[in-house]
């Protein structure tokens, strides 16, 4: 298979989108010609990028391939050199991170950085309050079903900073989700897991998934991620080199070459 022979476009024309209808306007979360230069280092070479509702879409690469520039340029907390952005049918490139939260695009970092001092329920109730501009009654029970949906209802009069690895990654996702997202960004969550720590995060966002929030999940751990996405994109030096089924994908050549410099058998 040559480079870039599996593509999105190809695969959509056999598949079917979530939840049984065709994907034709569906896309959530689109990326146009999306170019990021550092002086003279390109990060991002023109990447198009789509999420269709309710998908899961995980991108894989070596290091240095622009994975996490691709995450930073679509939630606004990295400018675009050229291209743009579109959130839920809303070009949204000039806007802050913030806006774009509050339009329904969540972000959970690889490492969580809770808010010290503040119990579990504060730190999901900032998620709820100054993302998901919710306030009383409405902010408090969209923290509820985060913390219960994330497994954390009985921690949330623990101190955040006292929670163990596990638990911070679920209380990063539970912030993240009581935004409300249509949109829900991971950025190597399952980094520094155990693997049966690693397990039992998949079934949080398996949960996740399930319950109709868009996906892209960025991670290093590619057997855990396959348990959860559609569709699955291979980066490399900026690049989409490939995007289909996971399955696919996994035995691209141009996939495996980037990974270990050489074709499969």
């Amino acid at each position: 298979m040559t480079r870039g022979q599996v593509t999105r476009e190809s695969w959509a024309a056999n598949s079917v989108a979530v939840g049984g209808e065709s994907g034709a306007g569906l896309d959530v979360l689109v990326g146009r010609g999306l170019f990021k230069r550092y002086g003279e280092l390109v990060v991002l070479d023109g990447v198009d990028f789509t999420v269709g509702a309710g998908e899961a879409v995980g991108i894989v690469g070596p290091n240095g391939a622009g994975k996490t520039t691709l995450l930073s340029v679509l939630a606004g907390s990295v400018e675009l050199t050229s291209g743009e952005v579109e959130l839920r049918g809303e070009i949204v490139t000039t806007l802050r991170p913030d806006v774009r939260c509050g339009r329904g695009l969540g972000r959970a970092f690889q490492v969580p950085r809770p808010f010290g001092g503040m119990t579990v329920l504060e730190n999901v109730l900032v998620g709820a309050t100054a993302g998901g501009h919710l306030r009383g009654a409405p902010a408090y029970d969209r923290c509820i079903d985060a913390l219960i949906t994330c497994g954390l209802d009985g921690l949330s009069n623990r101190r955040a900073e006292s929670l163990g690895l596990l638990h911070r990654k679920r209380l990063e996702l539970a912030r993240a989700l009581a935004t409300e997202p249509a949109v829900l960004l991971l950025d190597e969550i399952g980094g520094g897991l155990t693997d049966a720590e690693a397990a039992e995060l998949v079934l949080t966002i398996q949960q996740l998934h399930a319950q109709g929030v868009a996906i892209v999940w960025i991670e290093h751990i590619v057997h855990i991620l396959v348990q959860v996405v559609d569709r699955l994109i291979c980066m490399d030096a900026g690049r989409v080199i490939a995007d289909g089924p996971p399955e696919t994908v996994l035995q691209d050549a141009a996939v495996v070459n980037a990974y270990l410099g050489r074709s499969p058998a």
